[in-house]
C-alpha cells in the first residue's frame, strides 16, 4: 500500500511523529539515495574497467594508481552506507524508524532530514562521542 505524497511535502512537527506519511517520505529519500549511490558505483567501476595503465611514465602510472586507491575507498564507504540505508529500510518496515535506539525517545525531524541513517538522538549521539573521546587510545 502507497501513500500519496506531493512533490511538496516534508514532515512537519504539526503532525504525528512517524505517522504513515512520513514514514513513506523517508523510505523513498532512503531509496532514491541508495539508487544514486548504486548508479555512482556502476559509473565508477565501467570508468576503472575501461581504463588502460599502459603510461610509461612512472609519475604518471602512481599518480593514476593513487586516483584509483582513492575512488576504490569512496566506494567502499558508499558499500557500508547503503548498508546502514538498508538497516534504516528495515526499521522503517519494523515501525522502529526515528526512534533513538540508546533511549527509545524520537529522533528530532530535523536530525532525520539531515542524516536520514540516524540510529540515535543528538543527546545520545553526543553521549556515544565523549564516551569515544574518554576511552579511545592516544
Amino acid at each position: 500500500m502507497s501513500v500519496a505524497l506531493s512533490p511538496e511535502y516534508r514532515p512537519s512537527e504539526d503532525e504525528p511523529f512517524m505517522n504513515e506519511r512520513q514514514r513513506e517520505y523517508f523510505r523513498r529519500r532512503l531509496i532514491h539515495w541508495k539508487e544514486e549511490i548504486l548508479r555512482e558505483s556502476r559509473e565508477t567501476l565501467h570508468n576503472l574497467a575501461q581504463e588502460t595503465l599502459t603510461q610509461a611514465d612512472l609519475a604518471d602510472r602512481a599518480s593514476t594508481e593513487a586516483e584509483r586507491a582513492n575512488e576504490l575507498r569512496a566506494r567502499d564507504r558508499q558499500r557500508k552506507l547503503i548498508a546502514k540505508i538498508d538497516s534504516a529500510l528495515r526499521r522503517i518496515d519494523e515501525g522502529t524508524y526515528g526512534f533513538c535506539e540508546d533511549s527509545g525517545d524520537p529522533i528530532t525531524l530535523r536530525r532525520l532530514e539531515a542524516r536520514p541513517i540516524a540510529t540515535l538522538s543528538i543527546e545520545a549521539q553526543e553521549r556515544h562521542e565523549k564516551r569515544e573521546r574518554i576511552y579511545r587510545d592516544d
